[in-house]
């Protein structure tokens, strides 16, 4: 894909994979919703997870984005570094659960989510490489 054909599938609506590192240093991959502005990706998950846990201690991760299966293959994986934050994970949080769900579970799912805030935190992740096919 070009960078302008990157950029524009990554901005559709799909599930990513996140990778990271166990501490034991083997790969692990969990599916994850997100958001691309055209410079970073942006998680939201709790601050307890074992993904915030692990990449506290290694920031390394790769995130893949994908076709499904029947439609021709093409795919976009973003390779870089994530850094935790509290800026912005309740808006985060509410744009992905509007994104992803429909309108009525968005706003149950927001309001859960938002019942305790601090609980969650955002993951941005800065691309080192991104690689893709067409």
């Amino acid at each position: 894909m070009t960078a302008a054909e990157a950029d524009q599938f990554l901005r559709e609506t799909r599930i990513a994979k996140l990778a990271y590192l166990h501490e034991a240093g083997a790969p692990t991959i969990v599916p994850v919703w997100f958001e691309w502005d055209g410079e970073v990706a942006r998680v939201f998950t709790s601050r307890t997870s074992p993904k915030a846990r692990r990449l506290a201690a290694d920031p390394r991760v790769a995130l893949t984005v994908e076709e499904p299966v029947g439609v021709h293959e093409r795919w976009v994986t973003i390779e870089g570094t994530a850094a935790i934050s509290d800026a912005g994970t309740v808006e985060l949080l509410a744009r992905l659960a509007r994104r992803y769900y429909q309108p009525a579970q968005a706003e149950q799912a927001i309001a859960s989510w938002t019942a305790k805030p601090e609980m969650w935190v955002t993951l941005t992740i800065t691309p080192s490489r991104i690689r893709s096919s067409r």
